[in-house]
């Protein structure tokens, strides 16, 4: 980048993503590796539920690949995180990411660390279970969970909703994004032709690899809508460069029952739940970041 982010204003970063399950995750992966406030610790490829019986090795196979694209394989640890949901509410997933969140989060270090999630919480919860002086020592971002008040089915939640209530119940720093938020950042096929596409090998790639799953999905009767694509895992990261402070509320955290809907908790540790995010700010980060990270290869 043609700019230097003073080091005390910088923050330690692990991401957690499912990203052998759609296109969404490497659009984040993407703009989090090129910003430069962002210290990446590693990253976490975990499962996306019953659609794969390997999904976290999936998902570190798609992560790789999009730091082979971007020159940046070998810069940064990616591990394996659950492959399956935790056990039950109490019981923890242990896997080479809730140990790299434990020690990341364990380090005498003075930067905040952040652990973002763009899938289901297991590696948070695990390593929670696991280690519960991680607590008071990172923050959870979270994209998942369904609208307030009442909650309901939504995707990441889905994929363990044990996990998310062990979070909930747990004193783990939360910001939570859920889907009447993240279904916020809404893209054209054609606006991300221009904008990304011509990027060099990572453009084509996450261009084209909307542009498969669009064709894949042609069947589905509500979404894909045809020439729309969500990038909903892109609040993660673009939170961590301005956590856009009059757009949340600091609600008590619900209960989180087994058909995903909340039930209210009063006198319960709060998390900060957003309302709203800034996709103009967003995206245009994102795609003048790309561009210029594109010129640099030339």
């Amino acid at each position: 980048m043609p700019f230097e982010v003073p080091e005390q204003k910088q923050i330690r970063v692990i991401i957690n993503a499912d990203a052998g399950c759609e296109a969404d995750d490497q659009y984040a992966i993407v703009h989090a590796l090129l910003s430069p406030r962002l210290q990446i610790k590693g990253l976490i490829g975990v499962h996306f539920g019953l659609r794969s019986a390997a999904g976290a090795a999936e998902s570190c196979r798609e992560i790789q690949h999009v730091l082979e694209l971007t020159g940046m394989s070998g810069r940064y640890p990616v591990v394996e995180g659950a492959n399956r949901k935790i056990p039950g509410i109490g019981t923890p997933s242990p896997s080479e990411g809730s140990r790299l969140i434990i020690e990341e989060a364990l380090k005498d270090d003075p930067l905040p660390l952040f652990v973002i999630f763009q899938g289901p919480l297991t590696d948070l919860a695990s390593a929670y279970l696991q280690e519960p002086r991680i607590a008071e020592r990172l923050t959870a971002v979270w994209i998942g969970g369904g609208p307030y008040p009442e909650g309901g089915p939504e995707f990441n939640l889905s994929n363990d909703v044990e996990a998310a209530q062990a979070v909930f119940r747990s004193p783990i720093p939360l910001w939570q994004v859920p889907k009447n938020a993240y279904d916020m950042v809404r893209v054209g096929l054609a606006e991300l032709a221009v904008k990304v596409r011509p990027c060099g090998g990572i453009g084509r790639y996450l261009y084209e690899s909307v542009i498969s799953l669009n064709m894949k999905y042609a069947n589905r009767p509500e979404w894909p809508k045809g020439e729309v694509w969500v990038l909903g895992d892109s609040p993660a990261v673009s939170l961590l460069l301005d956590d856009q402070a009059f757009d949340f509320d600091l609600a008590e955290a619900p209960a989180i029952a087994a058909d995903m809907a909340y039930k209210p908790q009063p006198g319960n540790r709060k998390i900060r739940v957003y309302r709203s995010v800034d996709t103009r700010f967003m995206l245009e980060d994102f795609y003048a970041k790309l561009a210029l990270f594109s010129l640099s290869e030339r």
